[in-house]
């Protein structure tokens, strides 16, 4: 049961992860995420980056807040320790009023915020770790799609006549096959408007009074190289 008589187990759940080496500021951070409404923080406070580590390896956080000054770690090398090694974790950064400009380049590089020590409260420190967590969710899927994407590149053996491409295993596949197997595009088939005319001569007629960019597509086309043989 949390301090305002809400039932810890119907709110929601988010395991937070401080590392803070001050003591009176990481028990004010907890008191702060102790008053929310809704939902429910379960905090680990660690004074040192080597002992948040040891927890993260431990445990899972859905975020961390972390000072950028710690004994074992100093300054914008914290947030890049963190987030090099755990990128797809959330980190907002906890700074000083003299130090705003180090958590800035922080944010530039990655972290998901920032927040001045001794001007947090409830609402604002609850808004920023729920916004933190869901663009981390948005980027973290954004590169896991960017990654499974197949790109073609470099020099691809074409059979002249055919146009079968040839594959690094040494076998001549179809143009279809081939892409198929390495991309993620999908085909579809119709017909274009010079073969319409080769072998549906009246339909290519009807269709050249109903759509006048139709033979304009065509004219483009005769233009182009030829493929045939």
């Amino acid at each position: 049961m949390k301090e305002d008589g809400t039932n810890i187990t119907d709110s929601p759940h988010i395991k937070v992860l401080i590392i803070e080496d001050n003591d009176d500021h990481s028990e004010l951070i907890c008191r702060i995420l102790s008053k929310a409404e809704n939902i429910y923080f379960d905090t680990e406070c660690a004074g040192l980056m080597s002992a948040g580590i040891d927890l993260i390896e431990k445990k899972k956080f859905d975020v961390i807040l972390s000072d950028l000054g710690l004994p074992d770690s100093k300054g914008i090398e914290t947030f890049e320790a963190l987030h090099s090694r755990y990128p797809d974790i959330p980190v907002i950064v906890l700074t000083g009023l003299d130090d705003e400009n180090t958590a800035l380049s922080a944010v530039q590089g990655g972290a998901q915020d920032y927040l001045v020590k001794g001007q947090i409260d409830t609402r604002q420190l609850t808004r920023s770790i729920r916004y933190a967590i869901e663009r981390q969710k948005l980027i973290t899927e954004l590169e896991k799609s960017r990654k499974e994407i197949k790109t073609l590149q470099g020099l691809l053996p074409i059979c002249a006549w055919c146009r079968n491409i040839r594959d690094d295993k040494g076998y001549w596949k179809s143009l279809e096959t081939y892409i198929r197997e390495n991309t993620d595009a999908a085909f579809t088939h119709g017909i274009c408007p010079k073969c319409m005319k080769k072998v549906e001569g009246e339909l290519y007629k009807e269709l050249g009074k109903e759509k006048p960019d139709f033979q304009e597509q065509k004219r483009k086309q005769d233009e182009q190289p030829s493929n045939d043989k």
